[in-house]
């Protein structure tokens, strides 16, 4: 996952990505989640309708036909994503409520990718398998979903995954074969994963494994995109961590003030939306909540809005940052390299955990749509607006056949080799790639956003509900009483 490494990092696709009966999609028709819309503006409707189904497409057309595996990139050849797969898992109810393809077609693509899932062969040894204690590796094969060369076994790549399958098994209630197939693949892929193996120095979780080495020397502490972790760690029905592991990850919190907010500090934005994409923490309220004042949802608020209200005072004089076009989170960039820029050498990035913030600074004009797209629902007065910005004013340069490409520089002008994407002359570098983890963040907080589908739906979970009262949670809808 984009783990907290904010240092340049490469990222090279390798092993193909196959496409086949998956990508067929019916003509679209009306429904009745669409209602929300007549709340909307027309344009922004159709800006939002637009940018949905696009994204949807992603994981719809490209995800593989034995597996299930969605892509990690496109359409540079690529290893599957397990997170991605869980955004996967997410998407295809949304394009069921809006009528891009039928409830039987999401149906049968999520229980194909849950059966996948639960038969893939797990264990110790380092080649022939897809997971280890119920976790699975980083990156897969797509066609086979064996592990991809010597990746870590991941934690949080597990994670999403998991909530990406206990979303679909929220959403498909009703009493058909089928549908409680997809229920009873989702429990037992959730319940296998062993928590408490992943505590090599508890109370914390470890990052990950690697079965040539062992574990991996960090532990998930700190605010960042792990908040879903513990949740669903202290959830389990069968391997639970302990209430202290909790108080173990909040121990680092650190707040601070930046550009007039005060605000938990993790720079990259992806680490303020990610957990959120499954929960509504709006009104939920553990120690730290009770104590500061705010809860998660207002902290991403403030951190979407201070991540703007830099990019409008622009200290460093980037072009095109404004307003309207901003946006810094983990993605692709144009080179590794120094170059000059405004009479003084500046350090440019390919892959890196870009951000912004009180405690760090990653940042050389690459701009990432997901970090405004995947914070709709924290601050859509700004949000919207810069995602209608950034579609006008770049056209087909940044959005195509799947919406937003990962991200674009308007300060690199040079004429030098790029790792990725490519120069757009009068306009700067532009990456040429969509990711996965991009688009699922775009497209879930969009429709919790309009809808509040994935909100409503996983607060049916008796499992995330368990978590969150095990990790001191109460208040909001948690105090309401279950829906059946």
């Amino acid at each position: 996952m984009r783990k907290f490494l904010l240092t340049a990092l490469a990222l090279t696709a390798f092993s193909g990505c196959a496409r086949g009966p998956f990508s067929s999609l019916p003509p679209r028709t009306p429904s009745a989640v669409q209602a929300q819309a007549q709340a909307e503006t027309r344009d922004t409707a159709e800006l939002l309708d637009d940018i949905q189904e696009r994204t949807f497409r992603y994981f719809w057309d490209l995800a593989d036909p034995t597996t299930g595996l969605i892509p990690d990139r496109w359409p540079t050849r690529s290893f599957a994503s397990v997170s991605a797969t869980g955004f996967g898992l997410t998407a295809y109810a949304i394009g069921a409520e809006h009528g891009w393809i039928t409830r039987e077609q999401a149906r049968d693509r999520t229980l194909a990718t849950l059966r996948f899932l639960v038969s893939a062969p797990q264990g110790e040894t380092a080649t022939g398998i897809t997971g280890h204690r119920g976790f699975f590796y980083h990156f897969l094969h797509p066609s086979t979903g064996l592990r991809f060369e010597r990746v870590e076994l991941s934690t949080i790549d597990s994670t999403f995954l998991y909530a990406g399958a206990l979303f679909a098994a929220g959403y498909f209630d009703r009493d058909q074969d089928a549908e409680r197939e997809i229920r009873t693949l989702a429990e037992t892929l959730y319940a296998r994963a062993d928590w408490t193996w992943a505590q090599p120095r508890p109370p914390a979780v470890v990052h990950g494994w690697h079965p040539e080495t062992g574990w991996i020397p960090s532990d998930w502490r700190g605010y960042n995109e792990a908040m879903l972790l513990y949740l669903l760690a202290l959830g389990s029905p069968t391997h639970p961590i302990g209430p202290e592991a909790w108080q173990e990850w909040t121990s680092r919190y650190q707040v601070a003030e930046f550009h007039g907010e005060r605000y938990l500090q993790f720079a990259p934005l992806f680490g303020h939306q990610y957990s959120h994409l499954w929960v509504d923490f709006r009104g939920l309220a553990d120690d730290f909540v009770r104590r500061e004042g705010f809860d998660y949802f207002e902290n991403s608020r403030r951190a979407t809005r201070a991540q703007r209200n830099w990019a409008i005072a622009n200290p460093r004089g980037w072009r095109d940052l404004g307003p309207e076009i901003w946006g810094v989170s983990a993605c692709d960039g144009p080179a590794d390299i120094e170059l000059e820029v405004q009479g003084e050498k500046r350090r440019f990035w390919t892959y890196a955990g870009r951000g912004v913030g009180a405690e760090l600074m990653i940042d050389d004009g690459t701009i990432t749509p997901t970090a405004v797209g995947g914070s709709v629902p924290f601050a859509p007065e700004v949000t919207i607006p810069a995602l209608r910005a950034m579609r006008s004013r770049y056209g087909e340069n940044l959005y195509g056949r799947y919406g937003f490409l990962d991200a674009f520089n308007p300060s690199f002008t040079f004429d030098v080799p790029v790792h990725h994407g490519q120069v757009v002359p009068g306009l700067g570098w532009f990456d040429t790639d969509y990711l996965g983890i991009d688009q699922g963040p775009i497209l879930a907080m969009i429709e919790n956003h309009r809808s509040g589908l994935i909100w409503k739906t996983m607060a049916k979970s008796p499992h995330l509900r368990r978590g969150l009262r095990r990790a001191g949670f109460s208040g909001g809808w948690l105090d309401e009483p279950e829906a059946k």
